[in-house]
């Protein structure tokens, strides 16, 4: 469980495909410290697990195995070497929910439709398809990119969110352009609402 607060950004250090799957390599720092073999990590809000690591510096290669369809369904497979993400260690039994309750479960990709800074701010439209847009609500929260976001306005086929200048500063955000595709996951609770009251409407 993740609360969809960014410790960081790691960089991609390397990518390696195979007919096993994908094998990713991060350059971290701070969300490496203390971490081991067989811990999560949220990267871009997917929950990965860490296969190998090892000290470089100051720093740390990290190590991830994904399926392939895990690669597919996430905006990992457009990342390169030098690509930012954003990285979360999971929420501890006795830590503080600051964002709102998030699984590193991707339900699907969004796509940037505007973005565009006002004043100290950013104004981000994201596209979404019906699937996701059902459990989007205004005042609603999302995680995008593993960041937990209030949903600013909801239309038929995109909301908006606005970013304030520390989430931009220290996220993969500002590397994002009109365009981009954004891992989304709606949010849990309003999943299980519509999931149960769609099942009482059935009888």
């Amino acid at each position: 469980m993740f609360t969809g607060i960014v410790a960081e950004t790691g960089k991609v250090e390397e990518i390696y495909s195979s007919s096993d799957g994908i094998q990713l390599t991060l350059l971290i720092r701070t969300c490496g410290r203390g971490l081991r073999k067989g811990d999560s990590l949220a990267v871009n809000g997917c929950c990965l697990t860490a296969v190998k690591i090892q000290k470089k510096g100051r720093d740390f290669l990290v190590r991830f195995d994904l399926l392939k369809e895990t690669w597919k369904l996430t905006n990992l497979q457009f990342t390169k070497p030098g690509t930012l993400v954003n990285l979360e260690r999971p929420l501890q039994a006795n830590g503080r929910l600051d964002g709102h309750f998030v699984t590193g479960h991707i339900d699907g990709l969004g796509k940037i439709l505007h973005l565009e800074q006002r004043g100290a701010d950013h104004l981000l439209d994201i596209q979404a398809s019906p699937e996701l847009m059902r459990y989007i609500v205004p005042k609603g929260s999302i995680a995008m990119d593993g960041i937990s976001l209030t949903v600013a306005a909801v239309n038929k086929e995109s909301f908006r969110v606005w970013i304030i200048p520390h989430t931009w500063n220290v996220t993969a955000l500002r590397e994002r352009a009109t365009g981009a595709s954004v891992n989304l996951e709606t949010d849990l609770l309003g999943k299980y609402v519509h999931r149960f009251t769609s099942l009482a409407s059935k009888g």
